[in-house]
């Protein structure tokens, strides 16, 4: 019987492991091979594995040997980032203001859990790959709660996390169930993260209901993205305090507008109306009015209101709930511009040439008081249409109505001159029953009345930012950067497979370019598929205290200043434009706002970011919902997407489905990078962005929210 030595007792993997973690210790001195085998008892037959650990740990792990030949770690530069974990067990860190991630093996988490701030270094560098680092230490603890489903084992139990990016399910012991029994949702507190193989462990502190019961699903998302569903009472109470309706004090000093002809166009379910428009002809000149509802006379500077706004930092629009940044007091009430109602406003009045530009303007605080609400629906039923119904019930509108449409075009042609580009993806409405299911899936239309309202708003962002900016005084700013040139010549390379080229200059793109590729492209069979490429090529708009320029927009000064009631860098603007306006914006005041904004402008990008994940995760957890009752059925779509693993298919109505690489009939199928698309080796038979495929739904994970189909025939 061979004697148990450190070399057998252990499996290979874990000898590597312990070796690595004594050459990389603190207290080590480093040792040469022949000292370490000393050092670790190993059996002379047992050297030539010692050997062949060493030499892969040199190779893998960045361990080097001295002049003396002793081997130890380099002393790396050590970084922190934000460890983000995949299910399989490996994870990424992510460093803010860096382009790429960085790629942690499994065998380098120790122990870091998803969301956590990690300290890291660099292992040596593979050609080719993405750079892979080593969790050094755990810095702070990012998740405190998860939520998941409960499932019970005797007095104790598991709470399976509905985050797949959290790959371990998490031990809740007897004195910590609180009550909840199998198939609960739940929200559970963190006690322990887990060490070495122990499972992390936790309590249960809130139940949010059964599995099934109505809106709890819905509300598991809500809870994971950690977002308020309700107002502290302090809050509350304020709002109730503030919301009266307007006065004669309150108008005092403002320019008083209520004799002039203005709607509010807005979709048939909108409650919060925060903004309305008005425009008159004459001389061959438009005079555009975009009035804002004056959030800020409600919402004080750091009042309970304010406080609670800024931590939101956005509303969030879910599939079955608004979930809003300020109470309906004021959101649906003395904030909403409710027609034949006085309401205090901020006014941005605009007069602008038959060529789009505006040649004057004035910033007003202003009393108003809205004529008609409209909405998009009937509009643009009154404008595309001519729905004679309509037309006679708002006959006295219908010619600002055109007119708006008339300044609307020419504004769009003005954007597009300077090279503004606009992608025209689909969007979609999901219709639930009283039960939370999910009954239909339709699309969204873009029509000549949002146009109107998209262009109107544009403009006034535009006009009021620019004014600001010549002012230099401190603001928020809407930027979005330039592309990454990287990406950019890769999709340079792509599009050129294609018949198509972009004009680079020393490596960088002008966003004329890409609006040119994208009319070039316009009703091919590869639109759909570059426009997505085109899109991940760019990069994500912020908010900034510097004026950056905004790149989609294709201007040079761009802000948030139409939606108070919704987002807080607009309500923050405001209260700048106020003081500014009055006279108010001395040097303490210019102090101040230079000292809070930069952490205003990343804290609301960040709330941006988890409102924008909650309502991707919610819309996907209902169209798989809704996918789940078609199971075997057939239906047309399109290739949207190509990976190593398979075809992802979009189908009319907006729901994505993924075909298997290994479910694909006929031949063996590899994925070609270079030029995406799925090639079988045999016939050369190819898959590519854009296709058009019949597909069958073949199986659905509501826990997942994925979406498994088959190809029913060959392209057409």
């Amino acid at each position: 019987m061979k004697k148990e030595t450190f070399m057998n007792k252990k499996s290979y993997k874990e000898r590597k492991q312990m070796i690595y973690d004594l050459v990389r210790a603190e207290f080590y001195v480093p040792m040469k091979e022949k000292e370490l085998a000393i050092f670790l008892q190993v059996e002379p037959e047992d050297r030539p594995e010692l050997s062949q650990i060493l030499k892969e740990l040199l190779e893998e792990r960045g361990i080097e040997i001295t002049k003396r030949g002793k081997y130890k770690v380099p002393e790396d530069k050590i970084m922190e980032g934000t460890f983000i974990a995949n299910a399989k067990g490996f994870g990424f860190v992510e460093v803010e203001g860096e382009k790429e991630d960085y790629y942690v093996p499994e065998d380098m988490v120790h122990g870091a859990f998803h969301q956590d701030k990690v300290a890291f270094r660099l292992l040596p560098q593979r050609k080719g790959r993405r750079p892979e680092v080593e969790i050094t230490d755990v810095l702070e603890r990012g998740l405190t709660h998860v939520v998941g489903t409960f499932e019970k084992n005797h007095s104790f139990g598991f709470v399976i996390p509905d985050q797949s990016k959290i790959p371990v399910d998490i031990f809740v012991p007897a004195e910590g169930v609180g009550g909840a029994v199998d198939g609960h949702k739940v929200v559970v507190e963190m006690t322990s993260y887990g060490e070495g193989r122990k499972k992390p462990e936790g309590k249960i502190v809130e139940i949010l209901g059964h599995v099934n019961d109505p809106g709890v699903d819905i509300l598991s998302i809500v809870k994971a993205y950690d977002i308020p569903e309700s107002f502290k009472e302090r809050t509350l109470n304020q709002a109730v305090r503030v919301a009266k309706p307007v006065s004669e004090a309150d108008m005092a000093g403002r320019t008083d507008l209520r004799n002039m002809c203005m709607v509010t166009i807005d979709g048939e379910d909108a409650k919060d109306l925060d903004d309305a428009v008005s425009l008159s002809v004459s001389d061959g000149l438009f005079r555009l009015g975009v009035h804002i509802a004056d959030v800020t006379n409600y919402v004080q500077e750091n009042s309970a209101l304010d406080r609670e706004a800024l931590e939101r930092g956005t509303s969030v629009y879910l599939v079955d709930r608004v979930i809003p940044m300020l109470p309906h007091t004021l959101s649906n009430g003395i904030c909403s511009l409710n027609a034949g109602e006085d309401r205090l406003a901020l006014s941005c009045l605009m007069t602008i040439d038959g060529a789009g530009n505006v040649i004057d303007y004035k910033i007003k605080e202003s009393v108003i008081n809205v004529d008609r609400r409209m909405s998009y629906t009937a509009v643009a039923g009154i404008l595309e249409k001519k729905d004679p119904r309509l037309c006679k019930e708002y006959e006295e509108f219908v010619p600002m109505f055109e007119q708006m449409a008339e300044l609307s075009q020419i504004l769009r042609l003005k954007r597009k001159s300077r090279g503004s580009v606009d992608f025209d993806f689909q969007e979609c409405k999901i219709y639930l029953d009283e039960e939370g299911r999910p009954t239909d899936i339709l699309p969204y239309e873009r029509n000549v009345a949002t146009k109107i309202i998209e262009d109107f708003m544009l403009l006034a962002n535009e006009t009021v930012a620019q004014h600001f900016y010549w002012m230099e005084v401190p603001f928020v700013y809407r930027t979005h950067d330039k592309p990454d040139p990287e990406k950019v010549q890769k999709l340079s390379a792509f599009i050129h497979n294609f018949g198509y080229s972009l004009k680079l200059t020393q490596g960088e793109i002008h966003p004329k370019e890409l609006q040119k590729l994208l009319l070039r492209i316009e009703g091919t069979q590869e639109e759909a598929m570059l426009s997505r490429l085109i899109l991940r090529s760019m990069k994500r708009a912020q908010y900034q205290e510097e004026c950056n320029g905004h790149f989609g927009l294709a201007c040079q000064y761009y802000c948030h200043f139409t939606s108070p009631i919704r987002r807080y860098p607009d309500l923050q603007i405001h209260r700048i434009i106020k003081e500014s306006l009055r006279g108010r914006l001395n040097a303490d005041r210019t102090a101040h706002y230079q000292a809070i904004l930069p952490d205003v402008c990343v804290h609301s990008s960040k709330m941006e970011r988890r409102a924008d994940e909650a309502e991707r995760e919610t819309d996907k957890l209902k169209k798989a919902q809704f996918m789940q009752s078609h199971i075997g059925e057939e239906f047309e779509g399109m290739v949207s997407g190509i990976t190593a693993w398979g075809i992802y298919v979009e189908l009319p109505n907006t729901v994505e489905g993924l075909v298997r690489v290994a479910s694909i009939p006929g031949d063996f199928y590899v994925y070609r990078e270079e030029t995406y698309e799925m090639v079988g080796q045999s016939t050369g038979k190819s898959y590519k962005l854009g296709d058009k495929v019949k597909v069958v739904v073949k199986e659905v994970d509501t826990f997942l929210k994925t979406i498994d189909f088959e190809l029913a025939d060959e392209l057409y």
